[in-house]
């Protein structure tokens, strides 16, 4: 594209080069003596002379190839750097994406498992024997597991109605508290037996012929994830609840560790 541009502008000098060439001869006065000469002799020195802007051309002509050539190589080796930079940003911003959604990832995970814990720290729950009506469980010849059916508060849903087991989320200390309604009978107490796994824990027991009574009785427990905690009529006794709900099972966290 250079080339092109400076062909015309050279061959315009030479076309003005070359008028002076020609005009020069007709303006000259030729002395006598060299007329004659000029007549009969040898040619002048001016006839022999060749316009010197061909010659210019070429070389002219020729280092401009050689700048082009030159700014050819230059341009190629640019292109090469710049594919090579353009590359080299492309890797880095594919590293800056999959370090972002590794981040990103991380995060939500992070963000998972607080609100897991946070969720986990926030136990409570509070459930009477019966779900409706009222009635007697018991007696029996063996301990047989209560299940408090009931449900008033189930924070964390770490107690499950249809067993009668707590199940501790986290690790931490627990407050357990347990009623135990009876109405009074010549043969049969009322008694419930607190275990953790198990082990017995703490015992609410009453014994009287006549009239309604409670008993009760509570412990403050450190539990490990996985922990049950759950309540046990005690053999050949019998516990009564109603709509108003005499016999009741609550715990919450206190505290994690």
């Amino acid at each position: 594209m250079e080339m092109t541009m400076f062909i015309p502008l050279l061959l315009l000098i030479c076309s003005f080069s070359t008028a002076q060439l020609q005009e020069e001869p007709d303006n000259e006065i030729i002395p006598h003596g060299k007329q004659t000469e000029s007549r009969g002799g040898e040619p002048t020195n001016a006839s022999h002379q060749q316009p010197a802007c061909p010659q210019d051309i070429h070389a002219v002509l020729r280092e401009m190839t050689a700048l082009l050539a030159e700014q050819r190589v230059e341009i190629r080796q640019l292109q090469r750097e710049n594919e090579g930079t353009v590359n080299n940003l492309k890797q880095e911003i594919s590293h800056l994406q999959r370090d972002n959604e590794a981040q990103t990832a991380k995060l939500t995970t992070e963000v998972d498992n607080l609100k897991q814990q946070l969720q986990a720290k926030q136990v409570a729950f509070s459930a009477s024997l019966l779900a409706s009506g009222e009635g007697h469980v018991g007696p029996f010849n063996t301990h047989t597991p209560l299940v408090f059916r009931h449900v008033v508060t189930n924070i964390g849903n770490a107690y499950n109605p249809n067993t009668g087991f707590f199940i501790a989320p986290v690790r931490g200390a627990y407050h357990f508290e347990f009623y135990i309604g009876a109405t009074g009978h010549n043969s049969y107490a009322s008694g419930a037996v607190l275990f953790k796994n198990g082990e017995h824990i703490f015992i609410a027991y009453e014994y009287q012929t006549n009239g309604h009574g409670t008993s009760a009785n509570g412990a403050t427990l450190l539990l490990e994830v996985g922990d049950v905690v759950f309540l046990r009529l005690w053999r050949h006794t019998r516990i009564f609840d109603s709509e108003y709900h005499f016999s009741t099972f609550s715990s919450h966290l206190l505290f994690t560790m």
